[in-house]
């Protein structure tokens, strides 16, 4: 695996625990794909820091299991803001 990735990942990771961001943050962010974070943090963090790539999924699953909600409140404050 070539270094810029490895230290990517290792960023992508230090930056989802710290931020406790989303995978869709961390994308924009990184200016990458949400696809490829999923990979560094699921499949190239494990080979090179496995402790970070344990953390770091913790906090993407903590997300992802509240995602719902926050599609929801997204929902009703738009709907909040539109005069009938």
């Amino acid at each position: 695996m070539k270094g810029y990735i490895e230290e990517r990942a290792v960023e992508i990771a230090n930056y989802i625990i710290e931020e406790n961001a989303t995978v869709r943050q961390t994308a924009k962010k990184f200016g990458i794909s949400k696809s490829t974070v999923h990979k560094d943090v699921t499949e190239r963090l494990i080979q090179i820091n496995p402790g970070l790539a344990r953390e770091a999924r913790k906090v993407l699953d903590v997300n992802k299991s509240e995602r719902h909600i926050r599609g929801g409140l997204a929902t009703r404050e738009k709907y909040q803001h539109q005069h009938i």
